[in-house]
């Protein structure tokens, strides 16, 4: 059987990288998260929570003015990097000319302390010699206020204090501060700990706590994915997408953000640089679905909760297609100008602009995300009709605007039509609401919520499909064509082996794949033709080619993207179709999502080896 990837296996040597790339780990615990290059650097963490003040921003400043985290061996060779199997806990190997090395292991501690959960504002890292002694030296640069703020630095016993205006932080450590504070070459003979988080004192020793905290936390994610239902193939795969989704739940309310970083362009130069650090309920019902796959519906609970609060402060009304992750309405967007940009690709945004947007497929990833709620008897808060009333309210306003113009799921800035995605999804909330009623024994309910489900669907079908095109078009009345016509068969709208989806289908495949990879949508945007590939819309092609019927196609494809993977098995929002370069904000859930639907697609099944 396939088995592309495999933690397991020993880690590539590799040289030191040439300018900084998207060849990164994650590490996280859902409060809040970190990238760490091949090197060992530390080159992105925002705090005090996903969309907080990145301390750590070399990503986006290669410059001395870039604030990180290095650790370093003298006379260095090559780098081998690699994930803990089934975990959240990163490993990176620095070797010499003359062969002598240190790991060093970096993680968010994550686990159970007290009957709840344990997930403090901390970076932990680790540094071990591999064989013998070994100079190395540890630089570390954090800044405040997107990179405004040199902090001021203090010292204590055992401690180092990163002072700034509103923000303090506190490296504990068993190592020497003077060396720390010169950035002196030192010599290691044995393992050193490093703890950077809140201005606070430990409770036990450094050493102590550090490797509790790492015992604890390889304990939690391996159980944690022990849990989980994988499909035969493709296991280290679907795996390591698993936890990567897992690590993008903010667990505090509840959202679940579309990436970890801003402003990574979606092609050099391209301007198409966004931030991506919200909650778009679009993006969460995606994660959710793929996690709920895979017998992993802890995460749904948790999102459940979030979604609770959106649907009642809205009282009906318009909801917006994404929040922050404390359900902050207002995200205005601004440009940080000191910051150059990832490899100089300005401009670096702060919040998103599409939080002013109307898009009318939320209604429907509302109710499709909170549906299996109804339904899973494994879950401990089970939704009832109290909660069916609310998503009531939220079918209405699917049902009154599903045929009025929006900005689509791709969030165009200066056209609104009526997009077949957003009729698409008021029609899903329709369907699934009657559904739902059926199960609650509401048979007046589910009738009438049948009775809409069948007006859009007539009004789709008929508006859709272009006899020009053989194909469903992007919007009612339309000819261009777009990607996201692709879930009509996902959230069973129509059957894929009708002829007018696999027309679709082949229209597709003739004007935006290039070679395996798919782009979103034929017609120009605000910013021209997209020049890369959207790895969901990719993903949504190997899906399609499956239900129809070219399932040798859709294997053929998916390999190509396992390859388009970095590394560590992380797949950001877009993959260059010449270079296969990754672009776009990282690591993207919107293509891990990908990964682990179509493993589930394509796999031969358990009974076939067992």
């Amino acid at each position: 059987m396939t088995n592309t990837f495999a933690e397991s296996a020993p880690p590539i040597p590799t040289a030191p990288p040439v300018t900084h790339s998207l060849d990164c780990g994650v590490i996280g615990n859902c409060a809040f998260s970190a990238l760490v290059d091949r090197m060992g650097k530390m080159v992105w963490c925002c705090l005090p929570r996903f969309d907080g003040d990145p301390v750590f921003n070399s990503i986006l400043d290669a410059s001395d003015n870039g604030s990180f985290w290095d650790i370093e061996v003298e006379n260095f060779a090559r780098s081998e990097q690699f994930y803990e199997p089934n975990t959240a806990v990163l490993r990176t190997r620095l070797f010499d000319g003359d062969g002598r090395g240190i790991e060093i292991t970096d993680f968010a501690p994550r686990f159970l302390s007290r009957d709840r959960m344990f997930r403090p504002l901390m970076l932990v890292r680790r540094v071990r010699p591999l064989d013998s002694a070994i100079r190395i030296r540890v630089r570390l640069k954090p800044r405040f206020d997107w990179g405004r703020h040199v902090p001021t630095v203090t010292q204590g016993s055992h401690h180092i204090r990163y002072v700034g205006p509103s923000d303090t932080l506190r490296l504990n450590t068993d190592t020497s501060l003077s060396y720390l504070l010169t950035e002196s070459f030192f010599v290691l003979d044995k393992t050193a700990n490093f703890m950077l988080g809140p201005d606070e004192s430990l409770a036990e020793g450094i050493e102590d706590t550090a490797r509790i905290f790492e015992k604890e936390t390889l304990h939690y994610w391996r159980a944690w994915s022990r849990r989980l239902a994988v499909p035969l193939e493709w296991q280290d795969v679907v795996i390591r997408a698993a936890i990567t989704l897992k690590m993008s739940l903010f667990e505090d309310t509840g959202a679940i953000i579309a990436a970890m970083t801003t402003s990574i362009p979606e092609a050099p130069g391209s301007g198409r640089n966004w931030d991506y650090r919200y909650c778009w309920l679009r993006d969460a019902f995606f994660v959710v679905r793929a996690l709920n796959s895979l017998s992993e519906v802890g995460t749904l609970e948790d999102y459940m909760r979030y979604l609770k609060n959106v649907v009642a402060r809205s009282k009906g009304g318009h909801i917006q297609p994404l929040y922050g992750i404390g359900l902050e309405e207002l995200l205005p967007e601004s440009i940080v100008e000191q910051l150059p940009g990832y490899r100089n690709n300005a401009p670096v945004r702060i919040g998103n602009q599409a939080q002013e947007h109307y898009q009318h497929d939320v209604y429907g990833n509302i109710v499709l995300g909170a549906a299996q709620a109804f339904l899973d008897h494994r879950l401990f808060h089970r939704a009832g009709i109290p909660e069916f009333l609310h998503l009531e309210a939220v079918g209405d306003q699917a049902f009154r605007v599903h045929d009025q113009p929006d900005a689509g799921m791709w969030e165009l800035r200066s056209r609104a039509r009526v997009h077949t995605s957003s009729v698409l999804m008021s029609w899903a909330a329709c369907d699934r609401l009657s559904k739902i009623a059926q199960k609650l024994g509401l048979v007046e309910r589910s009738e009438h919520w049948a009775s809409r489900a069948a007006i859009i669907r007539e009004l789709l079908l008929r508006e859709a499909w272009s006899e020009e095109r053989q194909a469903f078009a992007e919007s009612l009345g339309g000819r261009d064509l777009d990607a996201s016509v692709l879930l009509m068969a996902e959230v069973n709208f129509i059957d894929p082996k009708d002829p007018r989806f696999v027309s679709t289908v082949d229209a597709l495949e003739r004007t935006l794949c290039d070679g395996p990879y798919m782009r979103r949508y034929e017609a120009p945007d605000d910013f021209g033709k997209p020049e890369t590939a959207f790895n969901i819309c990719t993903f949504w092609r190997i899906d399609a080619l499956a239900r129809i019927g070219r399932k040798e196609q859709a294997r053929e494809i998916f390999e190509t993207m396992l390859k388009a993977r970095n590394h560590l098995g992380l797949l950001s929002e877009d993959t260059h179709p010449v270079t296969g370069e990754m672009w776009g904000n990282f690591p993207q859930t919107y293509s891990m999502v990908g990964l682990i639907n179509c493993a589930m697609r394509l796999s031969a099944p358990w009974d076939t080896a067992i």
